[in-house]
This record gives structure tokens, sequence and C-alpha cells, in this order.
């Protein structure tokens, strides 16, 4: 279940991890849908499908989405018996995937701060989520420097308050890397942020891939999970 996006590349991206993901796990059937602005919708998929499924929501937190419109679809599926995987993150997964990127920049660890620049949410929780995973990073970096939280809607700091907060302090090289999981209007505010230079998106990483298996093995029950909510098996 990806967010959607109006963005040709974001939608590419979507694609090409399921693809991964069916490649990874060539004994499942992998279906994909969005949860806004594009067909199938979460609704529709779910009408099409008999028996026991899996959600693995393709979000990086546990925002409105995973709250409310999951919840909400699986109400009207009376036919299915499904339960929720939890949101991809935060998980050290994420962080290698993050730290790929920035050596794919050509960020060292020691060039200086990064500033991990979110979406961001009216929820709370969603937030520290984020928050969760900048720490995640800081410790994946091994660097000398910090790993700021910033967010591109709903809340604050934004990366670009974020990046002229740590110029403010002395640093003169600074990077932004995007939560995001593809290109598009996010991704294009992030690169204008003004940080040194801007990593890319998670995109297909083989480490999101990963991810989405291991968050459909917890949801199934096969692997421990603090983090994975409850079955969700509506009646």
């Amino acid at each position: 279940m990806a967010h959607g996006t109006r963005d040709p590349e974001g939608v590419a991206v979507v694609e090409a991890l399921v693809d991964r993901v069916r490649a990874l796990r060539p004994d499942l059937r992998v279906e994909r849908c969005f949860l806004d602005l594009l067909a199938p919708s979460l609704t529709e998929a779910l009408a099409r499908l008999r028996g026991e499924v899996i959600l693995v929501p393709l979000l990086l937190g546990a925002g409105y989405h995973v709250r409310v419109d999951i919840p909400e679809a699986l109400a009207s599926a009376l036919h299915l018996r499904a339960r929720v995987a939890g949101a991809l993150g935060p998980h050290p997964l994420l962080a290698d995937a993050l730290n790929d990127r920035l050596a794919e920049a050509g960020w060292g660890t020691d060039d200086g701060p990064v500033v991990l620049a979110s979406a961001g949410s009216t929820d709370p929780d969603a937030n520290a989520d984020a928050a969760a995973m900048a720490s995640l990073l800081r410790v994946r970096l091994a660097s000398r420097h910090d790993v700021l939280p910033a967010y591109l809607c709903a809340a604050g700091p934004s990366p670009a308050e974020a990046v002229a907060a740590l110029r403010a302090e002395g640093h003169s090289r600074i990077a932004v890397a995007p939560y995001l999981m593809g290109p598009g209007f996010f991704a294009r505010r992030a690169a204008h942020a003004g940080g040194c230079l801007t990593s890319a998106p998670l995109g297909t990483h083989a480490s999101l891939a990963r991810l989405v298996a291991l968050r459909y093995d917890e949801a199934l029950g096969g692997v421990p999970s603090a983090t994975s909510p409850p079955s969700c098996s509506p009646r």
C-alpha cells in the first residue's frame, strides 16, 4: 500500500520497489495499491482478493493512513481475513539505505551534520518516528556530527530552518537526507533547503525490499516485533 503521487517518477519507484519484493519473495502473490491519488485504491484492491491477506504499508511512519484510512477500508472488506503490518519506519535497515544514499551523493561520515528531511505529519507519533529514525541514522553514520530531524510540512523545524540553525552554530558543510520513499513535491522541496548537497530519496534500495518482506513476516507471526501492531481481522 503506497501513499500515491502524481509524479510519474514517484509512481515508477513504487512499481520498481514492488517488483523487487516479488523477486525477493517469489513464493508470494504480491499486489500493490495506493492510499491516495492513484488507482487501484485500497478498497478496489481488497474487493478483488479472497481469503487471507497481509497488508504492508509502504509508509515510513504510522500516521493518518495507518490509524484511520486502512482500518476504514478493512471494515468494508468483510470477505477477507486481513492482518496489517507495521509501517516501515523507524528501522535500522532504513538507516542503511539513508547512509548509502548519502555516500552516493559524495558525503563522508565526518563532513558535517545531517538534516533528515521527513514529510511531517499532524500526528505527533508519526513525527516522533522520524526523530527516532534520525537517532538510528546518527548511530549508523558513526559520526561525531549530529543528525537533526526536520519536517517538510505540518511540523517544525522545516529542513531550511534546521540548515539555517546549523549554519548559525558555525557549521559550513551540511547535508540534507530526504527521508522519503521517492521523488516528488517533497523531494524537490528538500533539495532547496540550503544544504551543501541533498541525497536521493530511498527509492528502490535493496534494504527497502528486505524490510517489506520483514514486515510481512512479522504480521504473519513468523518474526517477533515489539513495534508491529496487532493483527486486524474485520468481522
